[in-house]
Order: structure tokens, then sequence, then C-alpha cells
């Protein structure tokens, strides 16, 4: 796919709420409330959440809609905080349609990882392993881009935060397997970042001294 496709070109006026962001956060925030309502929560879990292949309640919509149901106000708040921060940055730079194309196949990309490893156990729900998917992809397009970390307050280059992210849920899936955190999803959501990156042939910004 060609970076230069009309179709996927980067947005013409910056936006702190670009829309797919936008709307990625008003569904969540929408999913969320429903699950919270007991008329509904058993009824989106059998449904929505990713189950796994041997439970008898997996379907392939599971893929895509695990990603829009959360298990508590700390679990949603946390990962479109970070959709938010660093996913405007992105759709920005690439464009809405190749944002959208990106979110989605990380996330479908980080269910399949997660269903292969873990196999069996509790349904998956959560955006994490799309966020993951952004998170990655901050760290390649604006490697040099400083963030603020807020304990300890101290700025980091946004490619050494991607590393160390991904060294800390590789060492997490490894050695607490049954911590009830789909380490391997979010480890799935930047592999499939990182190689939708390189096959689309995406570049980064040159160095940036700008803080998020």
């Amino acid at each position: 796919m060609n970076y230069n496709d009309s179709n996927y070109s980067p947005n013409t006026q910056f936006s702190i709420f670009p829309p797919a962001v936008k709307h990625l956060i008003i569904i969540n925030a929408l999913a969320f409330l429903a699950l919270m309502n007991p008329l509904f929560q058993g009824y989106l879990m059998e449904y929505g959440a990713l189950w796994p292949i041997g439970s008898g309640l997996f379907a392939p919509w599971q893929l895509v809609t695990y990603m829009f149901l959360h298990g508590g106000f700390g679990h949603i708040f946390f990962n479109l905080f970070a959709l938010w921060i660093f996913g405007q940055g992105i759709e920005n730079y690439w464009g809405t349609k190749r944002f959208a194309t990106y979110y989605f196949l990380t996330g479908i990309g980080a269910a399949l990882l997660h269903m292969w490893i873990a196999g069996s156990g509790a349904p998956t729900i959560g955006a994490s392993g799309a966020v993951y998917g952004i998170l990655l992809a901050f760290g390649m397009m604006f490697p040099d881009r400083y963030i603020m970390l807020l304990i300890p307050p101290i700025p980091i280059k946004a490619k050494y935060f991607v590393a160390i992210f991904g060294a800390i849920e590789l060492f997490s899936g490894l050695m607490r397997p049954d911590s009830g955190v789909a380490h391997f999803a979010h480890l799935g959501g930047m592999v499939v970042g990182f190689a939708l990156i390189k096959i689309w042939g995406l570049k980064g910004e040159s160095q940036s001294q700008n803080y998020y």
C-alpha cells in the first residue's frame, strides 16, 4: 500500500480530537455505560467479550467487539487517555483512514496472538492491544519527542518509553501468565503495528523537542 495514496493522506488541519480518536472514545464510553447496566451486562459479556475458541462461546465478531468493553473505570480511563494522548498525533500525521485501519488491525492481531498463546481461560475485554499498537506507532513516528513521565517526573524519549513498556509486557507475560492481564495481547498489538508500519513503508518525523 502506497503511503502517498490519497485515501490515506495526512489530515489537513491539526486537531486535538481528530475524527477517529473522538468517535472511538465516544463509542467506548457508551459501551462502558451499557456494560455497567445489569440489564445489558450479561448479554454484552456473552456476545461481545473475546471468548476462547474451546469455550463454545467464541464468535468471529468478538475479535472487534472485545475492544469496546472494559471492566472498570480505571481500565477504560487509562486506555482512552492513552488513545487520546498518543492517538491524536498519529491520526493527524497519517490521516483518519489509515489510523482507523491501523487501530482495528492491531486490535484484531492482539486478539489472535492472545488466543494462540493463552489458549483457554476467562474472556478478554479492553482496547489495550490496539492502544499498545498506537503507542508503538508513536515511538516509531516520533522517536525523539519527549514524553513527560508522572512517576518519576522526568522526560524520556518516545522510543525509549516504548521499548521499556514492551520489555515490561514481555517479562510480565512470561513470569506472570496467570496475572489476569492479557500481556501477550499488548505485545500482539505492538508486533502487528510494527509489521504494518514496515509493510506500508511509513516514515517518522525528524528530531523534535516537543513534550507530550
